[in-house]
């Protein structure tokens, strides 16, 4: 069983990966679908803030798929003046958000994340079986 220093640590080498894969992005983060940061690398940002934002975006974005009759939801770009926040759902737990520069590479920025989340939606899962392993069996009455 692998301790939660050694999960955040995976989850922190793939964010590392990311950023040095595209220069551009400025921060990046996982975190929970329902709001809580996991990991972070954005240091000029309130990471806290920007996770649960990020879930209400895909909560919100879930819903537009579903009502427009699309299957399951994986991914939300937002682009603004200042550059991209794109967010790609990683596994059935966790959302990795980027925040990328005005002029970042937008196809290499999607085709790294999506490789990205493969890595970070195993972690992710480790990290829950790891927690569920932890706790002692239910009484059975």
């Amino acid at each position: 069983m692998r301790t939660d220093a050694e999960l955040r640590g995976e989850l922190l080498a793939e964010l590392g990966r990311l950023r040095r894969a595209v220069p551009e992005i400025t921060g990046c983060l996982v975190a929970s679908t329902d709001g809580l940061l996991i990991a972070d690398d954005a240091p000029a940002l309130v990471a806290e803030g920007v996770a649960a934002l990020a879930a209400a975006c895909l909560g919100v974005s879930q819903r537009i798929a579903d009502s427009a009759g699309h299957d399951e939801f994986r991914e939300v770009l937002i682009r603004s003046s200042g550059g991209y926040v794109a967010m790609y759902l990683a596994g059935h737990g966790a959302v990795l958000v980027l925040l990328a520069a005005a002029d970042a590479n937008v196809g290499l920025l999607h085709h790294e994340a999506r490789r990205a989340t493969a890595v970070l939606s195993r972690v992710v899962a480790d990290a829950v079986l790891t927690f569920s392993q932890g706790f002692p069996e239910p009484a059975r009455w």
